[in-house]
C-alpha cells in the first residue's frame, strides 16, 4: 500500500471553520441514521474549495443553505465541495449519513459494545460518524439529539448539559445535550444503553454543586464507589495545587468492556474501559485500585489541559499529554507515596520507552511526520513528555511553574494551542531563557550521561566531569546538547551528607548540564565521597558511571534520597545478573556477591522503618527490566541467570522471610497507603518463599486463605511462576470462581501468558478458543497475547521463532478486524536489533509476512516500513 506521510511543518490554518454543529441520531445498532447541521465560517475570502473528512459510513445525501447540493466530489477519505459559487462568510450543511455500529470492530467512531453503544473519537474517530472538518484546531459548539428504543436503551448521553426530553408513541425517547464550551471533534461523545448508576455530588470552591455520575453495567454497581471516590478526590486536588475548577453543572463517567485505549476524555462525558472504574475487595488487586485513582485523575485533569486548552495539530499531542501525565503522576505522589510512585514510574519509563527510543519507532515527544495518528499515542508523547514537564518543574521550582502555569492558561484558554506556546508561557513567567531545553521537543532518543570523578586530597576538592550524548536514533542521525538537571549529592565514607559549595558558595544540588563537557568543581570536601547521581532520576537519561560495589552498598544503606537507595539496589541486582549471563553464555557456574545477599538482609530486617521502599528494594526486577540493560539481548541466559538469584536470595533470606510473613496480619481488607505496603512486603515474602522448599505449602495456604484478589493473585502468580504442584489446581479453582467475570480472566489469561513451562505457547494457543476469550476485546487481547509477546521474554523469544510465527497469525487476523490494537501488539516483533543474528531473521522473516498482507492498514503499515527500511 501507498501511505501518505503528514508533517509538522507542512500546518496551515484552515479555510473555514466550524462554529455551531447540531447532529441528531436516530440509534439503532444496525442501522444508526445521523444527521449533521453544521455552521461553517469562512476564514479564507479565496478559498474555493472545502474538504470534509470521512469514511466508514453509507453517504446519504447534502444540502447546502437547505438546498440540495451536486457540486462535490466523494473518495474514499474525504468529500470536497466546489464552492466557487457559494461567497457567503458564513452557511450551513446538513449532511445525513448512515451507520452500522454492530459491525465496526475497530471500535473508533460509533460502535456497539455489549448490549450499548458508544462513541471513541480521538483522534480521527468522528469522520467515522459524518464528514466534518475533523481536526483539534476547529472548535464548535455541540446540540446532540439522540433518539433510540427506551427499554434498550434507557439513558442517552452526551456532552454538555441535559437540556430537554420526551418520548415517542412508538417506544422510542430523546434526549437533547448541548454543551456550551466549543470543542474540536474528537472530544465528542455519545452513550446509549441500559446502566447501574452511581450519583453523587462535588461542591466547588466558588460554591457550585455539580452532579457526577457514573454509569457501570447492570450488577456492577458494588464495584463503583472507588471510582467515585477517586473523581472527588482528584477534583479538590486540583483547587488545591493547580487553582483549577470544574466548568459544567455534570460530569459523568461511563465504563464500557470493548475499548481500545485506558480511558477518553470527552467534555463532561468520560468513556472509561471498564478495567479503569470497576474494583472491589474480590476483584480488584490494591494495583487496581490504585491505577484507576490514577487514569480517573488523569482524564479528570485534561478538563483544562486538553479540552479547555486543546492542541493545535496532532503533532502537538504531548502538550496535553505529557502534561497531564505529570500532573496525574503528582496527584498520585501526593496523595500517596511520593518515592515509591517516582520509582514506578522510572521502571516504567526505563524499561518500555527507553526501548522505543532505541527502536525504529523512535521518535521525538512532539513528532516531525506521522502516517496514521493512532500510532504516536506512545510512551514516548506520554511519560517521557511528562518527564520533560517534570524537568522544566525542576528548573523553576514549583512556585515558578504555577506562574507559568497561569498564564498559559490565561494565554490560550478556549485555543488550541502548541507545545511552544506552553514553553513561552514558562520563559517569559519567569523571565528565563529556555532556547536549549527545547531541545527536548525535537531531540529523540535516550541521552547519555558519561560521568568520571577526581578528588584532590591537598586541596579538599572533588571534580565531576560529566559529558553527555544521544546516539543517533533511526529518525535522526546528528544530535545537538541538551540542557539536562542532573541531580546529585555527596556523601562521606560514614554516610554523612556534603555540603555541596564552590568558593564558599553554597551550590544548588541540580547541576545544570548543557554542554558536551563539563567539569563541576566542590570545595571543602574531606575525604573522597560517595556520589548518588540522578537523585529522582532528575532526567530521562541513561548513566555510565563506574560505580564499585562497595559504593553501591554505601549507597543502598545509608543515602537519604529513597530514589538513589532503590536504584543502587537495582544497579548491584544488575551487575549480578550480567556476570552471570556472561557464565551462562560461556557455560560457568553461576553465583552471587555474600556481600549484596548481607545488604539485603539488612534491608529486609529494618524493612519497618520504610515498607514501601523496603518492598521495592527488595524486587528482583523482571526479565524485561533487566533486557534493557544488554546492548544484545540473551532471553534464555537472563531467564535462568534471574531463576538463579531469585532462590539463592530466597534460600538466603529464608528465615527472615518466614517471620516477617508470618508476623504481617491483616484481617479487613483497607485501601490504605499502609495496608497496601504491608500486603506488598508480605507478598514480596511469599514471592521469595515460594522458590524455596516451604513454597507449594505456603502458596496453597495463602490462596485458601486470601480475602482479597491481591492476595489470591499473589499466590496463583507464584505458583506459576515456580511451577508448584499446587499450580494446576489453583488454576482449576480460579478459573472455576471467575469464569464469568471477564475482568478477573484477565488476570488469569496474562498469568497463563507468562508462565515459564516450555509449552507456553501450545496453552496460549488453545486458550484462543476459551469460552471466555473473546477476540474482538482488546482486554483480552492484551491479557493474553500482549502479555505472551511483551512479558514472556524467554518464550516469545524462543530460538526456533514460534513465538514470532504466532503473533505475525493474530496481527494478520487483527489488521481486518481492529488495526489500532493491532498496531500496538507489533511492537515486541519491530525491535529486532536488540536481539542476536538467528533472531533477527526470524522476526524480519514475520515483518515481511506482514508486509504482503493484502489491504494491510495504515497503522501497521507504518511501523512495519520503519522496522524494514
Amino acid at each position: 500500500m501507498l501511505a501518505k506521510a503528514k508533517y509538522r511543518k507542512d500546518y496551515k490554518q484552515p479555510d473555514f471553520t466550524v462554529t455551531d454543529i447540531f447532529l441528531d441520531f436516530q440509534l439503532d445498532p444496525n442501522h444508526t441514521v445521523v444527521t449533521a447541521k453544521t455552521t461553517f465560517q469562512r476564514l479564507n475570502d479565496e478559498a474555493t474549495h472545502l474538504r470534509l473528512d470521512g469514511h466508514g459510513f453509507q453517504f446519504a445525501s447534502i444540502k447546502f443553505n437547505g438546498k440540495d447540493f451536486k457540486h462535490y466530489h466523494q473518495d474514499h477519505e474525504s468529500l470536497t465541495l466546489d464552492l466557487t459559487n457559494q461567497s457567503a462568510a458564513n452557511f450551513e450543511l446538513e449532511i445525513v449519513t448512515n451507520l452500522e455500529p454492530a459491525q465496526n470492530t475497530s471500535l473508533q467512531g460509533l460502535y456497539q459494545s455489549g448490549e450499548g453503544i458508544c462513541t471513541q473519537c480521538e483522534a480521527e474517530g468522528f469522520r467515522q460518524i459524518t464528514y466534518m472538518l475533523d481536526r483539534p484546531d476547529v472548535l464548535a459548539r455541540y446540540t446532540t439529539k439522540i433518539t433510540a428504543d427506551k427499554t434498550k436503551y434507557p439513558y442517552l448521553l452526551s456532552n454538555g448539559n441535559r437540556i430537554a426530553s420526551g418520548e415517542l408513541e412508538d417506544g422510542r425517547h430523546w434526549v437533547e445535550w448541548n454543551d456550551p464550551f466549543p470543542k474540536p471533534s474528537y472530544l465528542f461523545a455519545l452513550v446509549a444503553g441500559d446502566f447501574d448508576l452511581l450519583q453523587d455530588t462535588f461542591m466547588t470552591k466558588s460554591g457550585r454543586e455539580v452532579a457526577l455520575e457514573l454509569y457501570v453495567d447492570r450488577g456492577n454497581l458494588d464495584r463503583a464507589s472507588w471510582a467515585m471516590e477517586s473523581l472527588k478526590k482528584a477534583m479538590k486536588w486540583d483547587e488545591d495545587r493547580f487553582n483549577l475548577e470544574y466548568d459544567l453543572d455534570i460530569y459523568m463517567i461511563v465504563a464500557v468492556d470493548f475499548f481500545n485505549m485506558g480511558a477518553m476524555e470527552n467534555k463532561g462525558l468520560n468513556i472509561f474501559n471498564s478495567k479503569f472504574v470497576l474494583a472491589n475487595p474480590q476483584t480488584a488487586t490494591d494495583d487496581d485500585y490504585l491505577a484507576i485513582e490514577s487514569v480517573i485523575a488523569h482524564e479528570y485533569f485534561h478538563n483544562w489541559t486538553g479540552n479547555r486548552v486543546t492542541c493545535r495539530d496532532w503533532f502537538q499531542l504531548s502538550l496535553k499529554e505529557g502534561l497531564t501525565v505529570f500532573r496525574d503522576q503528582e496527584f498520585s505522589s501526593d496523595t500517596g507515596s511520593r518515592a515509591v510512585n517516582r520509582i514506578n514510574n522510572v521502571k516504567f519509563l526505563r524499561t518500555v520507552q527507553f526501548a522505543e527510543d532505541a527502536s525504529p519507532m523512535s521518535h521525538p515527544i512532539r513528532p516531525e511526520k506521522v502516517i496514521e495518528m493512532n500510532n504516536f499515542y506512545t510512551v514516548t508523547v506520554y511519560e517521557k513528555g511528562a518527564e520533560v514537564i517534570r524537568m522544566l518543574h525542576t528548573l523553576l521550582g514549583e512556585q515558578g511553574f504555577q506562574k507559568g502555569m497561569q498564564l498559559y492558561i490565561a494565554e490560550n484558554d478556549g485555543k488550541a494551542a502548541t507545545c511552544e506556546d506552553f514553553v513561552s508561557a514558562m520563559e517569559r513567567a519567569n523571565d528565563v531563557d529556555l532556547a536549549q531545553f527545547r531541545r527536548w521537543y525535537s531531540q529523540s532518543g535516550t541521552p547519555e550521561l558519561l560521568i568520571s570523578d577526581a578528588y584532590d586530597e591537598q586541596t579538599h576538592t572533588y571534580r565531576l566531569t560529566v559529558s553527555q550524548s544521544t546516539p543517533p536514533t533511526a529518525d535522526q542521525m546528528e544530535k545537538v546538547n541538551l540542557h539536562i538537571p542532573l541531580k546529585i549529592a555527596l556523601y562521606d565514607a560514614n554516610g554523612t551528607k556534603q555540603m555541596l559549595q564552590h568558593n564558599g558558595e553554597l551550590l544548588s544540588d541540580v547541576l545544570n548540564v548543557t554542554e558536551k563537557d563539563q567539569v563541576f568543581e566542590f570545595h571543602g570536601i574531606y575525604g573522597r565521597p560517595i556520589p548518588a547521581l540522578l537523585c529522582d532520576f532528575s532526567a530521562p537519561v541513561k548513566l555510565d558511571y563506574d560505580y564499585t560495589t562497595e559504593q553501591l552498598l554505601g549507597l543502598l544503606k545509608f543515602a537519604d534520597n529513597q530514589f538513589a537507595r532503590w536504584d543502587a539496589a537495582q544497579m548491584l541486582f544488575t551487575q549480578e545478573l550480567r556476570r552471570n549471563v556472561a557464565h551462562f553464555q560461556q557455560g560457568e557456574a553461576f553465583d552471587i556477591s555474600p556481600d549484596v545477599l548481607t545488604a539485603l538482609a539488612h534491608v529486609l530486617e529494618n524493612y519497618e522503618q520504610d515498607i514501601e521502599l523496603a518492598t521495592l528494594i527488595l524486587t528482583l526486577p523482571k526479565d524485561i527490566e533487566f533486557a534493557e540493560s544488554f546492548k544484545t539481548i540473551d532471553p534464555d541466559g537472563i531467564a535462568a541467570a534471574r531463576e538463579f538469584m531469585l532462590v539463592q536470595i530466597a534460600e538466603y533470606l529464608k528465615e527472615d522471610l518466614l517471620r516477617i510473613y508470618t508476623h504481617i496480619r491483616l484481617e479487613d481488607y483497607r485501601v490504605t497507603q499502609e495496608d497496601i505496603a504491608l500486603r506488598a512486603m508480605r507478598n514480596l515474602c511469599l514471592s521469595y518463599l515460594a522458590y524455596t522448599n516451604l513454597g507449594n505449602n505456603v502458596v496453597q495456604k495463602h490462596y485458601n486463605n486470601a480475602n482479597n484478589m491481591t492476595d489470591m493473585l499473589a499466590a496463583l502468580n507464584m505458583a506459576t511462576k515456580a511451577a508448584l504442584s499446587c499450580r494446576d489446581a489453583l488454576l482449576a479453582d480460579f478459573e472455576q470462581k471467575w469464569q464469568h467475570d471477564g475482568l478477573v480472566m484477565d488476570k488469569w489469561f496474562a498469568l497463563q501468558a507468562t508462565r515459564p513451562d516450555e509449552n507456553v505457547l501450545e496453552i496460549v494457543q488453545a486458550l484462543m478458543d476459551h469460552p471466555s476469550f473473546n477476540f474482538n476485546n482488546p482486554n483480552r487481547l492484551r491479557s493474553l497475547v500482549g502479555s505472551f509477546a511483551n512479558h514472556n521474554l524467554k518464550a516469545f523469544h524462543h530460538i526456533s521463532g514460534s513465538g514470532y510465527r504466532f503473533l505475525t497469525d493474530v496481527l494478520i487476523r487483527l489488521n481486518e478486524t481492529n488495526p489500532q490494537v493491532a498496531a500496538r501488539l507489533i511492537e515486541p516483533l519491530i525491535r529486532f536489533s536488540r536481539f542476536d543474528a538467528q533472531r533477527q531473521t526470524l522476526m524480519k522473516r514475520a515483518l515481511e509476512r506482514l508486509s504482503a498482507v493484502e489491504d494491510l492498514s495504515k497503522d501497521l503499515f507504518e511501523k512495519i516500513e520503519k522496522a524494514l527500511q
